[in-house]
Formats: C-alpha cells, structure tokens, sequence
C-alpha cells in the first residue's frame, strides 16, 4: 500500500531547515525541554487529578527529519498489520507484482510530502504507536513515547515574541497531560487503535464506490481552492460506514486534544507566569494563515483538528465549571462513558447521560 522507505527519504528530503541557531543554544534548549518534560508532571497531575505514568516515561527531544522518521516507525506499527489482513482477504495486488510497487512508491511519496508539510509546524506530540524495543528482549513495545520537536518550538516562539522559557513549558504542559491520559486510563490506547483499523478496513474497494469518492475527492480540493466550506479531503473520501467511526475517532480525538489545551491554560500565571499573553498571541496565530496556507490546511483536515482544540476545551471547561474535576473523570470509565459528537458541543447532555447531573452548561 505504502512505501515507507520512498515516505522517509521524501519528507526528509523535501522538509523545510529550521530556524538558525548556534550549536550551544540547540545544546541549552534541548536540555531545558528535557527537564521541562519532567518538571511539569506533577501540576499535570494536581489539575487533571489523574495518576499519570508512575515514572518519568520516554522523552526524545528531536529535529524535523527525526519526527518523519518516527512517525513513520508509527504508522507501520498501525498499516503493516492491515496490509496483512487485506491480503489474506485477497483485496490488494499481489506482493512483488508491478502495480504494486508502482503505486505503493506513489502512496509513499504522497505521503512524505505530507510528512515534510507537518514536521515543519508540530511543536510535540505523544506517539501511541511505537516500534518494539530491540533491547527489551521480549518483543514488546513501550507504552510511549513524549516527542518534542525543538526547531518549531523555538521557531513559533520568536515568532510570537513571547518569553521562550514559559513557552517550552507551556507546550510540555500539553504533551505531558497527553502521556497523562494515555497511561492513566488502561483501555484508552486500545480503543483509538481499533477505531483507525476499523475505519481504514471499512473502506468500500469496488470500482464505482472508488469513483465515486474520487469525484468527492475533487469538489473538496475544488471548494477548499475557492474558499468555501466543505469537507476535506479525507472527509470525503469516506464510505458511509467510515463517516460513522470517524465520528467516533473525532469525538476521543476532540476531547483528549481539548483537554490538553486545557490543561495548558488551567496552571496558571504560578506555572506558566505568562499564560494569558502566550494563549492570546497563540490563538491569533492560529487564525492568521494565508490563503496558500489555508487551502493546504482545508484539504489535509487541520481545520477540523484546529476546531477540536476549541470545541474539546470548551466542553472540559463547562462540566468542570459545572461539576468538578473528579465528575468529569468520568469520562475516562469507559468507551461508553465518552462524549459523543453531538454531546462534545452539548455538555449538559453529556452529564445527564454519564453523571444524572441536570445543571451543566450547554
């Protein structure tokens, strides 16, 4: 399906450089990021109430050919197992075959461009999906891994003239409540796995359904062009049974990302003491693409991600306001126990469903 080795040598030759910057600073700012990661684990904690990963966890501080490389170590660790599944159900070319390595080199390609688009603009992520640990000698593979990619982190800070030092830390504060949720909630990593195989196995593989959502595919990148609201790329390609689990995705990815953002901001001025400009400056920089940049974002669905920042920071917001910390945990039960869609703009539904509660904001 994809050549990860074509993905790789694509995004890396392709990826912007960094910003200049002496090889002592990178030394300095890569140590402060480490220790950064560590000393924000406990107001982690004190704020979302959650047990977080018991120990310091991985941390890999890295540059922006690092980040491709990781992602795609990811992204076999989630494909390799379906490419396996497809072909034992006999829906893909056979292995070795000239279509098949024709178009997996091209898949490959596309997505290193996509690679080298992205690793210029993540300031950190927490990867869910890793590699196994040659060293572990048991084949498995860790839990975790808190990635931050330094050149953007000093990048966006120059670019929005805010103190450096509260910025790395602010950014760690998001990163860190991710490997926080991930590691204090058992089932949570599992239940995001099996939504993306589902959806990517939901995929309807006969001859019209393909045209029909290329034809799709098209008036999305034709309405993102033109500046008019639709779907992006991804959304429109979708079958009616990817629509469904997609919402499901959406929704968890929605919350744990607005979570963060809360969290991020939730410290407050005696963590991070200047919070409040750095949200301002951030936020207005995330409104402020250009038309060039806009589109890309539209046709990749960093809109939609952009909009679960706010919408999933908004729902935590108002059933803590409203019911407390320890009652929003709730919605770390259990599959069942998180927000729907509909619920994610819908609060006080959630609440009535999970909590009996009766007085939430909508």
């Amino acid at each position: 399906m994809i050549d990860w080795n074509v993905a790789t040598s694509t995004g890396v030759r392709w990826v912007r450089p960094g910003p200049q910057i002496s090889m002592a600073d990178a030394r300095r700012v890569v140590a402060e990021l480490r220790e950064l990661a560590a000393a924000v684990q406990d107001p982690v904690r004190e704020v979302t109430l959650l047990p977080g990963p018991g120990h310091d966890g991985q941390v890999a501080i890295v540059d922006r050919p690092a980040w491709i490389r990781a992602n795609v170590d990811g992204f076999r660790v989630v494909f390799d197992p379906l490419v396996e599944h497809l072909a034992e159900r006999g829906v893909t070319p056979p292995a070795g075959s000239v279509a098949t390595a024709v178009s997996s080199r091209v898949t490959g390609m596309q997505a290193g461009l996509i690679l080298a688009y992205l690793a210029a603009r993540v300031l950190g992520q927490y990867e869910l999906f890793l590699p196994p640990d040659p060293d572990a000698g048991n084949g498995a593979a860790p839990a975790g891994r808190l990635t931050l990619v330094a050149p953007n982190i000093v990048m966006v800070e120059r670019e929005l003239g805010v103190d450096p030092h509260d910025f790395r830390r602010w950014v760690c504060l998001h990163e860190e409540t991710h490997r926080t949720q991930f590691t204090s909630v058992p089932w949570l990593r599992g239940y995001v796995q099996e939504q993306m195989t589902e959806f990517l196995l939901a995929s309807d593989l006969d001859p019209a359904s393909i045209l029909s959502r290329l034809r799709a595919a098209a008036d999305a990148v034709a309405g993102a062009v033109r500046g008019t609201d639709g779907d992006s790329v991804i959304e429109a390609i979708q079958s009616p049974r990817q629509r469904a689990i997609l919402d499901r995705l959406t929704s968890v990815m929605t919350l744990v990302e607005g979570h963060g953002d809360y969290v991020m901001d939730a410290v407050g001025p005696a963590v991070v003491p200047s919070v409040a400009d750095i949200r301002a400056k951030f936020s207005a920089r995330r409104r402020s693409a250009g038309r060039v940049e806009q589109v890309i974002r539209r046709l990749l669905g960093i809109e939609l991600k952009m909009k679960q920042y706010e919408q999933g920071a908004k729902f935590v917001s108002a059933v803590v306001a409203e019911a407390g910390m320890a009652t929003f945990n709730k919605v770390w039960t259990s599959p069942q126990t998180l927000p729907t869609k509909d619920e994610i703009t819908r609060p006080r539904a959630w609440l009535d469903r999970v909590d009996g509660h009766g007085a939430a904001a909508g």
